[in-house]
């Protein structure tokens, strides 16, 4: 399942940032899990909602974030 089935965004669930599942399991919190060295294993024990491609999904969304452009403002 690609992020596209994964990653869920409504305006009513924590803001309207990314979620996994239509869960209050934000996108952000799992990849900074992830970027202060956490593990796959790691987000899932404190998250046990979530599936690997779950993990997975966080990751290829941020990747596909990052292909946007980033315009500098004066």
């Amino acid at each position: 399942m690609a992020s596209d089935e994964r990653i869920t965004i409504d305006a009513d669930r924590c803001g309207g940032l990314a979620c996994i599942r239509n869960t209050r399991v934000r996108v952000v919190d799992v990849l900074a899990l992830l970027g202060q060295g956490g593990g796959h294993d790691e987000v899932r024990a404190l998250y046990p909602s979530l599936e690997p491609e779950d993990v997975l999904a966080c990751i290829e969304f941020a990747a596909r974030l990052s292909e946007r452009p980033l315009v500098a403002q004066d």
